[in-house]
């Protein structure tokens, strides 16, 4: 018997949201995600084979974040009924705010796409991984999903139809990751949402938005610094993440430009433009959540340009 043909893909973490931009903004990590294996199947249609690192996570291509997103790929093509494996190496935790179900659902989408040949530009097939993340809580949102997929920072106009851009990234940025070992799922999350927004803080985080995107584009460092303030969402979940406020004011006492929540959290984030202030967080972090008996992942990472690749 012939040996099968097959692809190897990877789909970094992200951090969502980067404190001013709920639902439409957000940038990959370097070395952290998901892995996916796509080969020749056997038996007609998709099958996952195997979910490495999650035993809890289902192999029904409907209930899977990576199965489903490659499952509506192939359906676009007309080859749904084609014979191929998947296997899911799950390197990530779910629901630690760094877009664990994103990763697996880009992995999923743009594994099928690279062994196909690529039919599809990494843009089409942001459809397809947005739709698999919808899985996982529900919700039509590519502030994770698109920047696994695409790489850099990425801002989403509108979710609807996924028009986005993608930001200059001011050479040097750095991003500090806290992971406290307690679990907020992303609907648990949203559901402490108020649905309904002040005026006054509207048009504060408006302000802060775009003179985000206006310091990123002229490499404006302190701009950046004024504008990481989050005055809608920050304020409602940080109650979710124990000691939030002690590691905040650590970190910015460290001189990072800004710092608030990955995502629905637990997980939080720096932006810092220096080695040593990261490695000082990252340190101080842990120390903080050892004194009060709680396990804590902490790393700083460069900005993923790339995205998805082929390995």
């Amino acid at each position: 018997m012939s040996e099968r043909y097959g692809v190897r893909v990877f789909a970094p973490a992200s951090v969502a949201n980067v404190a001013v931009g709920y639902d439409i903004l957000g940038f990959p990590l370097e070395e952290l995600g998901d892995e996916v294996i796509v080969r020749d199947g056997t038996k007609p249609g998709l099958i996952i084979t195997k979910i490495i690192n999650n035993k809890n996570l289902s192999k029904d291509i409907s209930k899977n974040t990576a199965g489903y997103a490659a499952q509506k790929l192939l359906e676009s093509l007309g080859l749904e009924n084609k014979p191929i494996e998947m296997d899911i190496f799950k390197n990530m935790q779910i629901g630690t705010g760094l877009g664990s179900s994103a990763a697996s659902a880009v992995a999923g989408a743009f594994g099928v796409n690279a062994y196909l040949d690529f039919p599809y530009t990494k843009a089409e097939v942001l459809k397809f991984a947005t739709l698999g993340e919808v899985i996982a809580d529900g919700s039509y949102h590519a502030d994770n999903v698109a920047p696994s997929l695409l790489g850099g920072f990425i801002l989403i106009r509108d979710n609807e139809t996924l028009d986005w851009s993608k930001l200059h990234c001011p050479k040097g940025l750095l991003s500090v990751i806290i992971y406290p070992h307690v679990q907020v799922l992303t609907k648990d999350s949203r559901s402490i949402l108020k649905e309904n927004v002040s005026l006054e803080d509207h048009v504060i985080q408006s302000g802060n938005l775009a003179s985000f995107v206006t310091g990123m584009f002229t490499s404006d460092f302190e701009l950046i610094r004024r504008s990481l303030s989050d005055v809608i969402i920050e304020p409602q979940r940080a109650q979710l993440i124990p000691h939030f406020y002690d590691v905040k004011e650590m970190a910015l006492n460290e001189n990072v430009l800004g710092f608030s929540i990955s995502g629905a959290g637990p997980s939080m984030f720096a932006l810092c433009n220096n080695t040593l202030a990261a490695e000082n967080v990252v340190e101080k972090a842990r120390q903080i959540y050892a004194d009060n008996g709680i396990k804590c992942t902490a790393f700083y990472s460069k900005i993923n340009h790339e995205g998805a690749i082929k390995m």
